[in-house]
């Protein structure tokens, strides 16, 4: 009687397992040939372009990380459009791709509701911005090309310089790689550099240049963090300011235990003592809310910066194979710290709508 039971098919994981040896051979092949080498780590993010003269805001400049934010919010919105075109075909239950998306939002928004409750409908719109951008933000670390493909040019002084080879050529256009680090005297670097106006080919047609990424993560510049960090504290009083009015200062300013002084027959040691130290609690907030800024920046920027120079590091040392491993990790971290930035944001915007005098009043 022949069996009934399916067999598994085996074919898949022969055909994986061929893939994977290949592509590790692949690599050991490339590293040979092109040996990696430790880029320059610097905190500040790099100009590619510019600077320009923007009208009302002056001169600004294109940087590496403010392109890797505008990659950022073009995935944003074709994944927006792609839910959006999912949900007019008229299915009533979504697959694939807009399904996992329609899930995460779900979840937050599930969270966000059974911690504010009724202030649910305001505070979602921030947490989910901050926690979907930050995520995609955070997952361009691992996308190959990032703080790796970008232009050469002639070295500047103090910055490393690098070899090159030029591969081939497209016009005007000149494509090459990095053969290995070179270190250049400080007048050597400064006359590259005088000349880097005249002939923009120069670095590569010499064989010495600096090296600038085009893309580079962006929470990796705290211009970002900080930014990121002062929307969500300043969106925190505004939503404040809307269920409590403006009683939600008398945190910062508690004033009132002085006039209350004045109307009382007996006052006890602890009650004339009692409008200083609302003072100095008040003075305690306020430090408070200012805190909130720079943890915020300071620990998103820590994390990913700190993973970046890692990935660096490994991928320079143990080029093989080594390196997914930390990928892995970095995703993770990735995943963790967008999620702790948005659960952060909705946690004091909901104390914010609390009342301070513990009698649950709230401003309509």
């Amino acid at each position: 009687m022949a069996s009934t039971q399916k067999s598994r098919p085996r074919w898949r994981w022969g055909t994986y397992r061929w893939l994977i040896l290949l592509i590790i051979v692949g690599n050991v092949l490339a590293v040979r040939a092109y040996a990696p080498i430790m880029p320059h780590v610097q905190v500040p993010a790099e100009v590619v372009a510019g600077p320009f003269q923007v009208p009302v805001l002056g001169e600004l400049a294109l940087t590496n990380t403010l392109i890797a934010l505008l990659i950022a919010d073009v995935i944003l919105i074709l994944i927006a459009l792609r839910v959006r075109l999912a949900t007019r075909s008229g299915e009533l239950v979504l697959s694939g791709f807009p399904a996992a998306i329609e899930a995460l939002v779900e979840a937050i928004y599930g969270l966000v509701e059974s911690t504010a409750g009724k202030w649910a409908r305001q505070i979602f719109p921030w947490m989910a911005t901050i926690v979907l951008l930050v995520l995609v933000v955070n997952w361009m670390e691992l996308i190959p090309g990032v703080d790796s493909i970008g232009s050469f040019h002639a070295p500047h002084a103090g910055l490393p310089a690098y070899e090159t080879k030029t591969l081939f050529s497209i016009g005007d256009l000149k494509v090459g790689t990095i053969t290995k680090e070179v270190h250049l005297e400080e007048s050597e670097a400064g006359h590259a550099e005088e000349s880097e106006g005249e002939d923009e080919a120069h670095a590569t047609e010499t064989g010495v240049a600096g090296f600038t990424p085009w893309v580079r993560v962006t929470s990796t510049d705290l211009n970002f963090t900080v930014a990121l960090a002062l929307i969500s504290v300043t969106m925190t009083q505004v939503i404040g300011v809307r269920a409590l009015g403006p009683g939600y200062f008398s945190k910062f300013f508690a004033f009132k235990n002085f006039g209350r002084m004045w109307f009382r027959e007996k006052l006890g040691p602890f009650d004339v003592l009692m409008p200083f130290i609302d003072i100095f609690v008040g003075i305690l907030e306020t430090v408070a809310e200012i805190a909130k800024i720079i943890s915020f920046s300071f620990r998103l920027f820590g994390n990913i910066f700190a993973g970046a120079v890692l990935l660096f590091v490994i991928g320079s040392l143990v080029p093989v194979l080594v390196q997914s491993g930390f990928l892995l990790l970095e995703f993770m971290v990735g995943l963790i710290q967008a999620l702790v930035f948005g659960m952060l944001t909705m946690v004091f915007m909901t104390m914010a709508t609390q009342s301070h005098d513990g009698h649950g009043e709230e401003h309509s």
